[in-house]
Formats: C-alpha cells, sequence, structure tokens
C-alpha cells in the first residue's frame, strides 16, 4: 500500500511539475505524423499539442514528420531535429519499411540508434508501433510488429502498440489512398494516445 502511494505521489508531482514548465516534445516520424493530405492544424502533432494544452500550457509538440521516410531516413536526420528545447521524443517510424519490405533486421537496427541517441541526450521516449500488411506473409508480420515491443523492453521506454489502432481500414477515417488517416482519423489517434504522451510529458518534467 505505501509503495502504491509512493507512485501515485510521484505521479502526481511529475504532472504539477510538467504543468509549472515549459515542455517541448519532438515528433519524429513519416506521412503519418507530418499530415500528408492535411492542413498542417489537423496533422497529429499540432492537434495532440491542442488537446494537451489546456493541462500543459507550456506545452509544444514539433512536427517532425517527413513523408516517405524509413527508419534509416529518420535516423539520419534525428542529431539536427533534436534541438536543445527538445525534452523528450515521440517516435513513429517503420510504416514505410513494412510497405517496402525492408528486411526487419535494417528497421531494427535503425530504430536502436535511435534509441541510443535519445538515452545519450537523457530524454524520455514513446514509441508508436506500427503493424506489417498481411499480404507480407505470416513470418514477416511476426517479426516486423514484434520489434516494437522489443525495443520498448530493451530500452525502458514506453510504448503505444499500434499508432493506427481504431482507424487502420475504416474508409470513415481514412483519405482516399486508404493509408493516411483524415481528420476524423487524426481525432481518434490522437484520444487513443494521449494517456501514453501524458506519460512521457511527466518524465520530461522529472529531467
Amino acid at each position: 500500500m505505501v509503495r502504491i502511494l509512493l507512485v501515485i505521489a510521484t505521479l502526481l508531482l511529475s504532472t504539477q511539475m510538467a504543468l509549472a514548465k515549459s515542455i517541448t516534445l519532438l515528433a519524429l516520424g513519416d506521412s503519418l505524423t507530418s499530415g500528408l493530405g492535411l492542413e498542417a492544424s489537423e496533422a497529429f502533432p499540432a492537434k495532440l499539442e491542442v488537446a494537451l494544452k489546456s493541462r500543459y500550457p507550456g506545452l509544444k509538440i514539433i512536427n517532425g514528420g517527413v513523408s516517405g521516410d524509413t527508419a534509416a531516413d529518420g535516423l539520419a536526420r534525428l542529431d539536427w531535429a533534436l534541438t536543445d528545447e527538445v525534452g523528450g521524443l515521440i517516435v513513429e517510424l517503420g510504416a514505410n519499411d513494412a510497405l517496402r519490405g525492408l528486411d526487419v533486421s535494417q528497421t531494427e537496427t535503425a530504430l536502436n540508434a535511435i534509441m541510443v541517441k535519445a538515452q545519450l541526450r537523457n530524454l524520455p521516449v514513446l514509441i508508436l508501433g506500427m503493424k506489417a500488411p498481411p499480404n507480407m506473409g505470416p513470418d514477416y508480420v511476426a517479426r516486423f510488429d514484434g520489434l516494437y515491443p522489443r525495443l520498448a523492453a530493451k530500452y525502458q521506454v514506453l510504448l503505444y502498440p499500434f499508432y493506427l489502432d481504431g482507424v487502420a481500414a475504416n474508409a470513415d477515417l481514412n483519405q482516399a489512398d486508404g493509408i493516411h488517416p483524415n481528420g476524423q482519423g487524426v481525432d481518434v489517434i490522437v484520444s487513443k494516445v494521449m494517456p501514453s504522451v501524458e506519460e512521457l510529458i511527466g518524465k520530461a518534467a522529472l529531467k
């Protein structure tokens, strides 16, 4: 019981600290982060910031999404994207790797390197997991889908298992290409991801 009370007290303290200071998060990703086909204000980082702003008025979320990026591409631009103001990292990468059928080990190597760079800067991380298309075959799907839990466990970082949960394959929540969420789809993603992002904010506040 005492341990539970201490955990609750720590969480409350971290939330209070987050409310009292400016916190900048970098959302590193591909077109699913950048908001391909949407207005800038409809992209995931923008809507997420708005949704959290009343509770965390000092919060800023940088849209670090680049359409077409693989995990290796995200790694290649991470150093310059991690400015001094960044206090936490959201990673949404791997969808293009799976769509192109890239070797899973290649994707995992790049994501591992991103985790290491974050650790060297003492940055808390939230991984937004992806799933491989079923047409890639059961072996590929199993290896690809499993890499996100492996990374989260290895580096002891936060994990949201599937970024497109509740949105993938839903025509009403996607653009005409059936891949990229529309504004309503982004709203669903934001509502589902928010608790994990709040955990990230709490960790960033304790830095």
